[in-house]
């Protein structure tokens, strides 16, 4: 049995708490909320996030360092505009023997970092090799309800990844694991922008033919990106990527796919968030890659499409028709050349 701190209460830290409450761990559910934390250990919900009963054996804290005190392990699963702030305060309760393992997905506008950097930058007790970062496709929602999920785990260090590939791994928790953790990390959070994506094309009415065009050109944006940056084109073709990509736009638990639903309905940016009362990373996210496509000179007509429509009051439709109109080109240049980069 390991002692465990997950940071961050929201549906995905309580997700996984439980499946860390399953495997036996002394598991430690931290908010920065007291009135979340007193409501968790009296009644053992989080309705707010996910209606489901958790475990009694985990113990909601609102003061991080009870929560961390004599944790071999730290599961970070805070929102991106979070990591450093979090970051910040935890490093000072950390030492090199305790793994730390990061769930969350995206990429800070500006720096353009992403969340181990970030985590890195924060954190001058731990070691950039030694992050690990757990992604793949993943509803919080049926990982909770114990429904059959597959994830990764990812980090330079081999031994760290293996730690919490044990940590985690269940009957229904297959936890695989990758060296990629450039490709991990960019995977998970830029399916995002394309899950916005695929929710405007429902919310206009279109129909399957568009989404999936939506998806297998999205996967080829990111994949575009993430290459470029030095990532394994074959990580995109698996659970980090082409599986949380599927799942995160075909699926109403996807809190992007609903937020981008709305969109395509006509409802305002503002409105949306204001609507959807919890982090939608993808709108952040669309922000980052956009300006991560214009430094590394990448085309991404999807990404900066969807960047129009939040930042430039673009409105949905215009946007289909700009993309349904480019300069007609040949398919396979894409996948020769994201090959070409794994193997010359």
């Amino acid at each position: 049995m390991s002692k465990v701190a997950v940071l961050g209460a929201g549906s995905w830290g309580t997700a996984l708490s439980i499946v860390l409450a399953d495997n036996g761990h002394d598991v430690r559910l931290w908010t920065h909320r007291k009135e979340q934390a007193d409501m968790i250990n009296s009644s053992h919900k989080n309705e707010k996030y996910l209606e489901i009963m958790i475990p009694r054996t985990i113990k909601a804290h609102h003061d991080l360092a009870k929560a961390v005190a004599d944790v071999s392990v730290v599961v970070v699963v805070v929102p991106s505009k979070a990591i450093r702030e979090v970051c910040t305060s935890l490093d000072q309760y950390i030492t090199k023997d305790i793994t730390i393992v990061h769930a969350s997905k995206g990429i800070e506008p500006e720096s353009l970092k992403r969340i181990s950097e970030m985590i890195d930058e924060e954190m001058d007790n731990y070691a950039y090799e030694d992050i690990a970062v757990l992604s793949g496709p993943s509803h919080a929602e049926e990982v909770g309800k114990r429904q059959p999920t597959t994830v990764t785990v990812s980090s330079l260090n081999e031994q760290k990844a293996e730690i919490i590939q044990d940590l985690f791994i269940n009957e229904a928790f297959r936890v695989y694991t990758s060296p990629d953790i450039l490709g991990v990390e960019l995977g998970g959070a830029l399916k995002n922008i394309i899950a916005l994506g695929a929710g405007i094309s429902d919310g206009l009415g279109y129909g399957d033919n568009a989404k999936a065009a939506l998806i297998t050109r999205g996967l080829a944006e990111i994949a575009r990106l993430g290459t470029s940056l030095g990532a394994n084109p074959l990580t995109f073709l698996g659970l980090p990527g082409v599986g949380d990509l599927i799942v995160t736009c075909t699926s109403v638990h996807s809190r992007n796919w609903r937020a981008g639903n709305l969109l395509g309905k006509g409802r305002d940016l503002d409105e949306v968030l204001d609507q959807m009362g919890m982090v939608v990373e993808g709108v952040r996210t669309t922000k980052a890659a956009h300006q991560f496509a214009e430094k590394q000179q990448i085309e991404m007509p999807i990404t900066n499409g969807i960047y129009k429509i939040l930042f430039e009051n673009e409105k949905p439709k215009t946007v289909v028709d700009q993309l349904m109109n480019r300069t007609k080109r040949e398919e396979m240049d894409d996948l020769a050349a994201l090959l070409s980069k794994k193997y010359s």
